[in-house]
């Protein structure tokens, strides 16, 4: 009697998996039921954009002493996903830099917005309000700059901004149940590179130590679309002494105010509407130091984010360099060259 129920039982279910089975004909589909997109990553890795200057085109390996291609921005190592409705946030998810699928349970309106969370000098703001989601650079001071204090008056000085991709999906569809819609996400750079190279005609012999600043460029950059705020910064950085001079490659959202036509945004900026001013500062043997200031308007003027700022015919002279009575040219006291770094948390919504 057990045995012919068990058999009854057997029968009677067996319709029903079948069904089930044809209804999910791949399996991984049948994990939750729910439509999803196959996201794939491209990554666009460029270190400046061309506006006139065409440097692949002319790239000189042997003045540069590097390839054009040796700065462009590798792939990070994970990538934020934040997912809007109505224009408000509605989830998150990470993804390798590969990609991945997301699932998509309700129906309705969706944005997707992308960019890498593996940076430290970076704050990011207002995430949770789609159009003003913004990338900025972290605070740095330097007692120093005084004359670039003069010139741009109520700017801050920041680090150079991190390596930040970006993209934005405006609307993702509504897709069936148990489809996979693909979805190819084109990560674009967010962050470009200046090569600074500071020629000297004389007394680079006398150079110990060197650093810089670039002012004048953007404060923070918009996600959704590429742009850059207007508000302007101090960029802070380090130099390297060259058998040249100095040199210095230095990271920047680029110009402020400009729309970034990459994005599919078109537009004009007048770069040399605003002040554009480069410093070098050099620590002599001796233990002076020497500042040395330089409007670079027209050098950005077609390189308005990422390209070559150039500073030719520096000089140091033997007596600035002669030794002071006290210290006899030894023994130089580096606790004046130092920066203060203020640490600020790594996202802020």
């Amino acid at each position: 009697m057990k045995l012919v129920v068990r058999n009854i039982f057997i029968i009677a279910v067996m319709p029903l998996v079948l069904a089930l089975l044809s209804a999910c004909e791949r399996t991984e589909l049948c994990y939750n039921h729910y439509p999803q997109a196959a996201v794939t990553f491209d990554w666009e890795q460029e270190w400046e954009r061309d506006y006139g200057t065409a440097l692949p085109d002319h790239w000189n390996t042997g003045f540069y002493g590097f390839e054009y291609d040796f700065l462009r921005p590798g792939v990070p190592e994970w990538v934020n996903l934040v997912k809007y409705r109505d224009n408000a946030p509605d989830g998150e998810q990470y993804f390798s830099p590969v990609g991945d699928n997301v699932v998509l349970k309700e129906k309705g309106v969706r944005s997707f917005l992308f960019y890498n969370g593996d940076t430290e000098y970076i704050v990011l703001s207002d995430i949770a309000s789609l159009p003003n989601a913004r990338a900025s650079a972290t605070p740095r001071s330097r007692g120093s700059i005084a004359y670039l204090m003069e010139r741009h008056p109520d700017t801050r000085s920041a680090n150079p901004p991190d390596v930040l991709y970006s993209a934005f999906v405006e609307s993702v569809p509504n897709v069936a149940v148990h489809e996979v819609w693909p979805l190819p996400v084109k990560m674009q750079p967010l962050v470009f590179t200046y090569v600074v190279r500071y020629e000297f005609e004389y007394g680079l012999q006398h150079v110990r130590l060197a650093r810089g600043a670039l002012a004048g460029m953007a404060e923070s950059v918009y996600l959704r679309d590429g742009r850059t705020s207007d508000e302007a910064i101090i960029v802070l950085y380090d130099c390297e002494v060259t058998d040249y001079g100095c040199e210095a490659r230095v990271r920047s959202f680029g110009v402020p105010g400009f729309p970034d036509e990459y994005y599919g945004r078109t537009g004009d900026a007048d770069v040399q509407e605003r002040p554009y001013t480069l410093n070098l500062e050099v620590l002599l043997t001796n233990g002076k130091t020497l500042e040395f200031n330089y409007d670079v308007a027209e050098q950005l003027k077609n390189q308005p984010r990422g390209g070559v700022i150039n500073i030719s015919g520096i000089r140091i002279e033997d007596e600035q360099n002669e030794p002071s009575s006290d210290s006899g040219g030894f023994d130089v006291d580096l606790s004046g060259w130092g920066e203060v770094d203020v640490d600020l948390p790594i996202n802020s919504n």
